[in-house]
């Protein structure tokens, strides 16, 4: 469908989108687009609004409005939410649920106690999640930890699956063949270029599910090659003493997602109703010592961090004080020409926030078992926040 057309009613023509939204600080930006958090006037609520110029989306119609598309349909409690999408004669505005708690991986290494049961807990929401996707005929096609993000800074938050750039609606016994998502997360089938269906999200949960117990990838290898060459032939092993304390229960499940075969390979239904999920065989002994320390090594904060503001979101919820004040806020000047318009004029940033951002940036320890994996920037999602203390 043609940029302009809304066969289905979904955009919401606008002169200005300032009418509607106060713009706050910049969140990150993405292959063609531009996040801000914003403020909806109406209702003084926060929101997330990715920036779309349509002319940088010239030849990429087709793939924005699949995201929209994807996105329109899906409403459910660990999925971030589309909430409204406006239109100007410059750009498409989609107005996001906004996420504040933060990433999978600093929540895991903030935590002073970490178990086999917290990851069971996490693993079971991304299930449902992704189950809820498949039987709508929706496939993700790049899961991945960084596109989990927290709800709130609540402990009992929800995790959020985000990003659905890559996401595919499956037409009735249809197979995809596009080769995409994240080196490292990608499956088997997808790399040997063969027609693949939503098996690759199960493969890619159980990939998530195996760093979740240890903190570094199945596969890696700095030559890219060697690492395709990994995944093919399913080569991963529970190596010791990394392993030593997880139950079998937990490698038994990960063996029937990481499962060469897609035919083979369990279904989210399959995976659960799996005892590590439905049942009580998830361990409670604490491994947070160890999977912390392979985190910090193996996805380095300034991997993680890529295009974003890493503390937008946090700083201005511990200003608001989680209320609907929103008093004196700083903002950021866009550094994208399709967007400086949208900004209201800028402030400087104070000490503590340039000090935050220098640390934030910092070369990351290249030792350990594995080394420092080199992680692909980060795309199309860019409505997301981290906790603002210091690993």
């Amino acid at each position: 469908m043609p940029l302009g057309e809304d066969e289905n009613g979904w955009k919401k023509k606008t002169t200005d989108i300032k009418e509607n939204y106060d713009f706050k600080e910049v969140l990150g930006t993405g292959a063609f687009s531009e996040v801000f958090l914003a403020e909806e006037k109406k209702t003084q609520r926060l929101v997330a609004i990715k920036c779309i110029p349509k002319k940088a989306l010239e030849g990429k119609e087709n793939s924005i409005e699949n995201e929209i598309a994807v996105l329109h349909r899906i409403k459910h409690e660990n999925i971030v939410s589309l909430e409204d999408i406006f239109e100007s004669h410059s750009h498409l505005y989609l107005v996001m649920q906004l996420v504040s708690g933060g990433e999978l991986f600093d929540r895991i290494v903030e935590k002073g106690f970490y178990t086999e049961r917290d990851a069971s807990k996490l693993i079971r929401q991304i299930l449902d999640a992704v189950k809820y996707l498949h039987d709508m005929g929706i496939v993700h096609r790049d899961l991945k930890p960084e596109n989990l993000l927290y709800y709130s800074m609540e402990e009992d938050s929800n995790i959020m699956i985000s990003d659905f750039g890559l996401s595919k609606i499956e037409d009735s016994g249809s197979v995809m063949s596009t080769a995409c998502g994240t080196p490292g997360y990608v499956a088997p089938e997808v790399l040997a270029q063969k027609p693949y269906s939503k098996a690759v999200d199960c493969w890619s949960i159980g990939v998530i599910s195996y760093i979740l117990l240890c903190g570094y990838p199945p596969f890696y290898d700095e030559n890219d090659a060697k690492l395709f060459e990994q995944i093919l032939k399913a080569e991963y092993e529970f190596d010791s003493p990394y392993w030593d304390d997880i139950s079998d229960s937990a490698k038994d499940f990960i063996s029937h997602l990481m499962e060469k075969d897609p035919s083979r390979r369990y279904t989210c239904e399959q995976a659960l109703q799996h005892p590590w999920i439905s049942g009580d065989t998830a361990l409670d002994r604490n491994i947070h010592e160890s999977v912390s320390a392979q985190i910090k090594k193996n996805f380095a904060k300034s991997k993680w961090k890529q295009a974003f503001n890493a503390t937008a979101v946090v700083r201005h919820m511990r200003r608001l004080q989680l209320s609907t004040s929103l008093e004196g806020p700083s903002q950021i000047t866009s550094t994208s020409p399709y967007h400086r318009h949208l900004l209201l004029p800028a402030k400087e940033l104070d000490q503590e926030e340039e000090e935050e951002e220098e640390e934030e940036s910092g070369s990351p320890s290249a030792d350990g078992r594995r080394g420092s994996a080199d992680r692909d920037s980060l795309r199309s999602c860019a409505y997301c926040c981290r906790p603002t203390s210091r690993i």
